[in-house]
């Protein structure tokens, strides 16, 4: 199975005594838990502007986590608090990302086509890298489809020749050398995946010869809500936390009113019949832009409300979505988040 984590970012202007370009800083564990993974990364740009983001992968269980409000927890923190206090967020965007590796790729070619890049799923995910490895597969497939313009083909096969360039390429050493990352968290927890991964990519350089595996999909992985602890998360402070509402406003997300809801439900009844129940409706939550709304009307029923509007196009909830509800398609008249300089 695929496997994926939501990629929540701000771009910060910081006081220039506390910047130190080229700086990074990458983080594991906390807000997020031992059942519950993730990890940070803080990046001292040029022009004293910080990005700061929190990665938490969706295999997580507990259906009343919220990875938005984990990272305004997040910049709490005394490391993160630290360069952010005084500055101003400039910008939010939220994505989800591939990070099934090597173990998840799909079949590379097809009939007159090939998967490249992040449509691959060609991310290092233990790096938490993945434009080198994008740009390769496209010089790879490129490569490849000049040798068969050159050799008299006209299309319409499988370009084969660039899955052997990919299997022959440093790009395949190493995702074969991270393959186990994702895999040992999702199997044995932070704390001893953790250990697990040291291990293999310190002392076998990646190369320990046993592979794991995952096929549990991300949608498959909450516990019931009664099975839970609620999260109890803090107020923002309007300083180095903010609410949904406002950070959506910095993406300059815009989406025309009179069009079709781009987030289709494929039975409208499921996310009160089915997920409210078993599950608190995880939608509230996992999805970074107030999307979802359970609505309690006057007559004291309840009613599931879509924000369209709203959305920054993250995909998260096409993913997690417990009972595979929701379908995102792509809506009409270009809308969505424009990111001046994410």
């Amino acid at each position: 199975a695929q496997h994926y984590g939501i990629g929540i970012k701000e771009l910060w202007e910081i006081d220039p005594a506390k910047h130190e370009q080229g700086l990074v800083v990458h983080t594991a564990g906390w807000p997020l838990d031992n059942d519950n993974p993730g990890g940070s990364f803080l990046y001292h740009l040029e022009n004293n502007q910080v990005s700061v983001g929190l990665i938490v992968d969706l295999s997580y269980s507990n259906p009343h986590l919220s990875p938005f409000d984990e990272f305004q927890r997040y910049k709490h923190h005394p490391v993160v608090k630290q360069y952010l206090e005084g500055g101003k967020r400039i910008a939010y965007g939220a994505r989800a990302i591939c990070k099934g590796g090597l173990n998840s790729l799909p079949k590379m070619v097809f009939p007159g086509g090939a998967l490249i890049g992040c449509d691959l799923g060609t991310l290092n995910f233990a790096k938490i890298k993945g434009s080198h490895t994008a740009m390769k597969s496209g010089m790879l497939a490129a490569e490849a489809i000049v040798e068969a313009l050159g050799a008299g083909r006209e299309g319409g096969d499988e370009l084969n020749n660039y899955v052997k360039a990919f299997e022959d390429s440093w790009l395949y050493d190493e995702l074969f050398r991270s393959r186990n990352f994702g895999p040992a968290i999702h199997k044995f927890g932070a704390i001893l995946g953790g250990a697990f991964n040291f291990v293999d990519q310190n002392l076998f350089g990646g190369k320990i010869p046993l592979t794991l595996h995952d096929n549990t999909p991300d949608h498959a992985t909450l516990k019931p809500a009664a099975a839970c602890a609620k999260i109890d998360y803090p107020k923002p402070d309007g300083k180095l936390s903010f609410d949904k509402l406002s950070s959506v406003f910095l993406s300059n997300t815009n989406h025309e009113e009179d069009q079709p809801c781009h987030l289709q439900l494929a039975d409208a009844s499921i996310p009160l019949a089915k997920n409210l129940p078993l599950y608190d409706e995880p939608a509230q939550r996992y999805c970074p832009a107030g999307v979802y709304e359970v609505v309690s009307l006057e007559s004291g029923e309840k009613k599931f409300q879509i924000n369209a509007q709203n959305c920054v196009h993250c995909k998260t909830c096409d993913i997690k979505d417990p009972a595979q509800n929701i379908n995102w398609v792509a809506p009409e008249g270009t809308g969505g988040p424009n990111y001046p300089n994410m």
